[in-house]
């Protein structure tokens, strides 16, 4: 019976993962295409839909079961998947949302809608926690006697196995369509899945040696659930406030940038993000000074293009200039970035260059320093004028600390 049983719920697993699969070829057109914001929003509506179905039969069999054995956790994991299903309404709205085309009132479009609709399931997700705990509380307060009937099991088991399977198709689809919503549902899912499977332990101790441990199970699976929200809220958050680009972005623009052999170096990258693929970047592109100017305003702008057609976003890039044909300017280049290096490994600098006058010589460029360095901006800029002060008398050092936007 009990190979029986993991036999049947491996096959529920399966079939349903097959099942969407299925559905998305034959409901989404082109969809492999997830670049694509129609593509985006119909993967959405049709996770959220079988999300809401399957929540809302998940809902219906544990609040039987509940009603059936008494117990406070299988009743309040009933309704973690009744909210469940309004989550998966709320994200449904948010693809719908985010879907829309930019407008004269929002003229960088709706994406930012999603993280919106992320955090309110989060915020659910941390009420619904905030609810279970004080059930427990109460229980544990006064409690209960639990019935434990094979029906109980039964149902409990079949949860495991759908949750599960949700927590893997929100999980795969939310990284093909890099959805922090749909991530955030599957996070949800997951921890579901560990609080019904607490919720089967606790059971099966009742049934096989008769202590009331239900309140305190349902106490834990609070924590679980509230552990969930916290995660997926910082998920969601971190979008609208502001976050770093992931490394493997930063990586292929700089590739894409200096593939063009007259551009020197790249910095100041930064990029604004605008809800899943829709993002502008800017950022400044070293060329040679001496270089025909118009060559080279020609150079950027296919540059230009290039990452516009790469990432579908919208792409600003800075001409500048630098000296390459001095050796003198050069080797004091060379000198500073040693320097720079020496007081810390994460100090870099660009923009550097030599003005020459009658009585001294400024030696002006800019480091970027990371945030929470342990000099402060003048503490930086003295140390490292007094360091180049050395190399001769004449030297000063005319310095601009810029942060640096990336992890």
């Amino acid at each position: 019976m009990k190979h029986f049983f993991t036999l049947f719920i491996f096959v529920i697993i399966c079939y349903n993962i097959k099942m969407v699969t299925m559905l998305a070829k034959w409901l989404i057109k082109q969809s492999n295409n997830v670049s694509d914001s129609k593509v985006r929003k119909a993967y959405g509506l049709l996770c959220s839909i079988i999300g809401i179905a399957l929540n809302l039969i998940l809902f219906a069999l544990k609040f039987i079961a509940g009603s059936i054995s008494g117990s406070i956790a299988i009743t309040a994991d009933a309704f973690n998947n009744l909210s469940d299903a309004g989550s998966s309404i709320i994200t449904m709205f948010g693809f719908i949302v985010a879907g829309h085309q930019a407008d004269s009132d929002h003229p960088f479009g709706h994406g930012r809608f999603e993280y919106i609709s992320g955090v309110f399931v989060s915020m659910l997700i941390l009420l619904m926690g905030f609810e279970l705990l004080k059930s427990s509380v109460e229980k544990i307060i006064s409690p209960v006697d639990v019935v434990t009937t094979p029906l109980v099991f039964i149902i409990l088991g079949i949860s495991i196995a759908v949750k599960l399977y949700m927590a893997f198709y929100n999980h795969r689809i939310g990284n093909r369509i890099d959805s922090a919503a749909m991530k955030a549902t599957a996070i949800d899912s997951l921890s579901d899945m560990v609080s019904t499977s607490v919720v089967l332990i606790c059971s099966l101790l009742t049934l096989l040696f008769k202590i009331r441990i239900d309140a305190y199970c349902g106490l834990l699976v609070s924590v679980f659930i509230f552990y969930s929200g916290i995660k997926s809220a910082k998920d969601t958050i971190s979008p609208l406030l502001g976050q770093p680009p992931k490394k493997e972005f930063v990586d292929e623009v700089t590739s894409i940038v200096l593939s063009h052999e007259q551009v020197c170096g790249i910095h100041d990258l930064i990029v604004h993000d605008y809800g899943p693929n829709r993002c502008m970047l800017s950022l400044h592109a070293e060329v040679p000074a001496h270089a025909d100017i118009l060559e080279m305003h020609d150079l950027i702008d296919n540059i230009e293009r290039d990452l516009c057609e790469r990432f579908n976003c919208v792409a600003t890039i800075h001409m500048d200039p630098i000296v390459t044909n001095d050796e003198i300017s050069n080797e004091l280049h060379q000198r500073v970035c040693e320097l720079v290096s020496s007081i810390d490994p994460h100090l870099t600098i660009h923009d550097f260059r030599m003005v020459a006058g009658p009585t001294h010589t400024n030696l002006v460029f800019d480091v970027v320093v990371p945030h929470k360095f342990k000099y402060s901006d003048k503490e930086l800029k003295d140390l490292i004028g007094d360091k180049i002060a050395q190399f001769d008398g004449n030297y000063y050092a005319v310095i601009d600390v810029d942060k640096e936007y990336l992890k």
